[in-house]
């Protein structure tokens, strides 16, 4: 027993036999020392105390952190007495007086920071494989697909400096980049209010079910491709073949009821016409993902491949629909496994820089209301959605219907969140014969009277 006591306390003490053999412990210690010498360059640290591999460095600089917070100087008279009765614990006074003095310079602080956030990751990683060889289920997996991404964030520099940004604000004072800022979502009042659908951001639509969202939806994905873009369409309750016939549809003016069996409804035209949409349609960057069960794990990989193979081009990433999709981990409420996914999808349009279109069922109590207007607290789960979303589109129909012989309907579209911009109302026509949405305005220009 007192053999390993002093053990210990040799391991503890011998400083420069550690400093020489390890190069991880010499870059903590070039780390701790450099705050020793230079106070100051504790604020440029991205690093937390759970980085540190050694439980006496982190102990270190989590007081270190803490007289920083306190507006207090960060000396070793400072340090030595916030420690306490823990000193002993790291090896006493001498182990911190050897640390003061481990940092000639803080030149390369930058280059010894990133070898112990390497390791910090290899650790998390390591831990997460050992998990899943001793438990392999999907769930371990999951948690090991979850552990790479979150290593993939550690340590990520801003890339742009002030100065870029305030270059960038110049140009498009002085030139002129195009009349949208986002990628158009085929509408003009639409784009009018929100100058299309901006990258980065997380768009939630929803309706009460038949109002027409993944009409619309497959609307929006149809001029980004017809503008040489890509989608990523996740369609968690048709499959590629129906929602192919429904923009088909929309391209062909052949009424949707007959694509159900094309050899007997369709007419010689209609098959021309047909023929000639389906060539357009194979050359769309059109990318639909129909499998029934997909988790937050399989956007984000499908999405990241998707960049790499296309990574100049305009990408709208479409989700149809939220509750359907598959949650790995349990949760004690639904609220709060709701409020993962909206959480991490924000992340991912973020990481990709790519506009997240994510539609949602609104709750029945929509329709106990005399107006059957919607609004944000219908949507289910509606605090973390309400939370997480960049811009909220609630579609309902109008009241007074156009007329029935033209088979169609004006439905509102109610921005009712934009956090960059306007909110209010816009009317849309939508034909059900051809899944087609159009805008009001040139609906009534060619509608005869």
């Amino acid at each position: 027993m007192n053999g390993g006591m002093e053990d210990m306390e040799h391991d503890l003490n011998n400083f420069t036999v550690l400093y020489q053999e390890d190069p991880l412990f010499e870059a903590e210690c070039m780390l701790l020392g450099a705050i020793f010498l230079d106070p100051n360059i504790i604020h440029e640290m991205i690093l937390e105390p759970f980085h540190f591999t050694q439980k006496r460095n982190q102990l270190i600089y989590k007081n270190m952190k803490e007289l920083q917070l306190a507006g207090k100087p960060i000396d070793f008279v400072m340090l030595t007495k916030k420690l306490g009765n823990h000193i002993e614990s790291i090896g006493g006074v001498k182990f911190l007086t050897d640390i003061a003095g481990a940092c000639p310079t803080t030149q390369n602080i930058e280059h010894y920071q990133n070898i112990v956030l390497e390791d910090y990751k290899l650790r998390v990683l390591r831990t997460a494989a050992v998990n899943f060889l001793n438990d392999q289920t999907i769930e371990k997996a999951e948690d090991f697909y979850q552990s790479y991404i979150y290593t993939q964030e550690i340590g990520k520099v801003k890339r742009e400096g002030k100065r870029d940004v305030l270059f960038q604000m110049f140009d498009e004072m002085y030139e002129d980049h195009g009349s949208m800022s986002g990628i158009n979502c085929g509408f003009k009042d639409l784009n009018s209010m929100m100058n299309g659908w901006q990258r980065s951001d997380l768009i939630v639509i929803a309706a009460r079910p038949s109002v027409g969202k993944t009409a619309l939806a497959l609307n929006f994905a149809m001029t980004c491709c017809k503008e040489q873009g890509v989608v990523d369409f996740f369609s968690l309750e048709m499959p590629e073949k129906q929602l192919a016939k429904r923009m088909l549809s929309d391209l062909t003016n052949i009424d949707s009821f007959k694509w159900k069996n094309p050899y007997r409804f369709f007419s010689e035209t209609d098959q021309k016409r047909a023929t000639n949409a389906l060539g357009i349609y194979d050359k769309w960057n059109m990318l639909v993902h129909d499998e029934p069960r997909q988790t937050l794990s399989d956007i984000r990989a499908r999405i990241q491949k998707t960049k790499r193979e296309y990574p100049t081009k305009s990408h709208l990433v479409i989700i149809d629909y939220l509750q359907l999709l598959t949650i790995t981990k349990r949760y004690e409420r639904h609220d709060l496994a709701i409020g993962s996914v909206t959480r991490e999808l924000k992340q991912i349009a973020r990481q990709y820089e790519v506009p997240i279109v994510l539609l949602s069922q609104l709750s029945r109590g929509v329709e106990q209301r005399a107006d059957k207007q919607p609004k944000m607290s219908d949507l289910r789960d509606s605090g973390s959605i309400e939370q997480d979303a960049d811009v909220i589109l609630l579609l309902s129909r109008e009241e007074n219907e156009m007329k029935s012989n033209y088979k169609s309907e004006v439905i509102i579209v109610d921005i009712a969140k934009q956090r960059n911009g306007p909110t209010g109302m816009v009317k849309l026509v939508f034909d059900k014969r051809y899944s087609r949405f159009r805008d009001l305005a040139a609906t009534n220009k060619n509608t005869p009277h």
